[in-house]
């Protein structure tokens, strides 16, 4: 989570199996943490990587150079993707 120190305003409710609230607060315990604060710093590192992972991508090198070389070679003519891009979205409002 960022450093900078704000006032938390929003709320979040959550509920839980006595079990995993269990595992939860001994986490916390030895974190040396709030059961807040453990879950919270949980929750957005959960957050953060997953929306890394929408963004981000890992490849070896020769998989990144093959890339590479595909993202350099000239543009040719692809027909199934000018219709593609011809067609109106689902989404457009009509």
């Amino acid at each position: 989570m960022p450093a900078i120190a704000t006032t938390r305003s929003a709320r979040l409710g959550l509920r839980t199996t006595p079990e995993q609230e269990s595992i939860l607060r001994r986490a916390a315990e030895v974190a040396h943490k709030s059961l807040t604060d453990f879950i919270l710093d949980a929750a957005y590192h959960a957050a953060e990587q997953t929306l890394l992972d929408q963004r981000l991508f890992m490849v070896s090198g020769g998989q990144y150079q093959s890339l590479m070389d595909m993202l350099d070679r000239p543009e040719s003519d692809n027909p199934g993707l000018a219709d593609l891009f011809s067609r109106r979205p689902v989404w457009a409002k009509e």
